[in-house]
């Protein structure tokens, strides 16, 4: 059967043999973390602890009575040391509470929420309510609150429930792990998904790179009359949304619309198991899956750490860096950012760290534009990338949202396949941002 895929796209190099055969492993409880305020798209959080007081792991810490947002907890049991600012990953100067962990490492979790076995016990409101309270955002890296993907409006209906397990950026393995580790969570957290938004299909897409957990996946729903795993093509960005659905339904969002008006809503299988952790097991998100890899790294490994911990914990757990390493990035190649050093903490979606040698990275002036088109012809959302950053280093906004700019999903196929090497992401971004910022002048 040929596997589905989405228009355009890019072919880069997937790397993932060094970590994809790596089961997932506890990394060390570390000595302190950082966790930023905001770790979610949406409202600030209000901070409910203070410096010197003393939490438990899986009290909440920070919250807001806004509805876009997602609570933060204590991934650590121990002493608030400060509230201090800190860089994420994202390079973003953000507010964080630091605990220093207790030095009894027998921790007992502490959390409001309730557990749950059987979801027939379970409303959609109750459902949204634990998805929210335990603080689920999307572990895919967008990091969107769940709960507020999962609040469909009276007007709107959902047909299916899609699960992301395509990882199509290059190197990272974590959710490749947790669908051959955890297919029966994967599998209670999508009908609890469905069940909230009332769908009645589930469907999960795997690319054909990772045929072990598409077998784990098919035999965890051999059971289930209304979910399908679907295998699809290993392309670059596979994994984006709106390329997802029309891969597996042939089915076009429309422009400056969501999933939900074409009746679906779209989930990543490791926030699938998060959902199920939580209704289950009563666990907010204080941990989650990373891929340690690349060639600048002495032990590549997938493991499951607490939020907050710094990078260096983590690369320390998986032997440090070696000699020649240059350059490390938090995420994958195509969508990650490069760190200016490892005192950063990983937060909820960080799912990759990955470590170049020097061989491996180039630095070079790019050359001008040839007007090959080349970045048109591979862009999964159809834009033009070379006009789009033209209007953006000249701040036309007016032209940047008639040329859809706003559509971008930064996956950076046009970088990759631009032969004067133009950092056109770089400049996509600036014209989003120049964009917004518009729209939220005229709010």
């Amino acid at each position: 059967m040929k596997a589905l895929t989405f228009k355009q796209g890019i072919h880069p190099a997937y790397n993932k043999e060094m970590t994809k055969d790596k089961p997932l492993k506890n990394a060390e409880r570390p000595k302190e973390v950082l966790i930023p305020i905001k770790q979610h798209i949406g409202a600030p959080l209000d901070l409910l602890v203070k410096k010197g007081d003393q939490v438990n792991l899986g009290q909440k810490i920070a919250d807001s009575e806004s509805f876009v947002c997602a609570p933060i907890h204590a991934s650590v049991s121990g002493k608030v040391k400060e509230i201090r600012k800190v860089t994420d990953p994202g390079g973003n100067a953000v507010d964080a509470i630091v605990i220093e962990a207790s030095a009894e490492k027998d921790e007992k979790l502490v959390s409001d929420l309730e557990k749950h076995q059987n979801l027939d016990n379970l409303s959609p409101d109750e459902i949204r309510n634990i998805v929210r309270e335990a603080g689920i955002v999307g572990l895919g890296g967008a990091m969107f609150p769940t709960h507020v993907k999962l609040s469909v409006p009276e007007d709107k209906n959902v047909e299916y429930v899609i699960l992301n397990g395509a990882e199509c950026e290059p190197y990272l393995t974590v959710d490749h792990r947790v669908m051959v580790e955890r297919p029966n969570a994967i599998v209670f957290g999508l009908k609890a998904l469905m069940k909230a938004v009332n769908a009645e299909k589930g469907l999960i897409g795997i690319e054909d790179n990772k045929m072990e957990a598409v077998e784990s996946m098919q035999d965890a729903v051999a059971d289930e009359d209304n979910i399908e795993i679907k295998i699809v093509e290993t392309k670059y960005p596979q994994g984006g949304e709106k390329m997802l659905i029309e891969a597996l339904l042939d089915r076009e969002v429309p422009v400056g619309g969501l999933p939900l008006d074409i009746e679906v809503v779209v989930n990543n299988t490791s926030t699938a198991a998060a959902v199920a952790d939580a209704i289950r097991e009563g666990k907010p998100l204080i941990d989650r899956s990373i891929s340690i890899t690349g060639r600048g790294i002495e032990s590549p490994c997938n493991l499951i750490y607490r939020i907050g911990t710094k990078l260096s914990d983590l690369v320390e757990q998986a032997g440090g860096l070696k000699e020649d390493a240059v350059k490390v990035i938090a995420g994958g190649p195509m969508m990650g950012a490069a760190q200016k050093n490892l005192d950063v903490p990983a937060v909820k979606g960080t799912s990759g760290l990955l470590v170049f040698v020097a061989d491996e990275v180039e630095e070079f002036d790019p050359d001008p534009c040839i007007n090959c088109a080349k970045c048109v012809d591979h862009c999964p959302m159809y834009l033009m990338p070379t006009t789009l950053v033209r209007y953006a280093k000249n701040n036309m906004v007016e032209k940047l949202e008639e040329y859809q700019i706003l559509n971008c999903i930064e996956c950076g196929s046009c970088s990759y396949v631009c032969p004067s090497k133009i950092p056109l992401v770089h400049y996509l971004r600036l014209g989003k941002s120049q964009a917004m910022a518009k729209r939220r002048e005229e709010k």
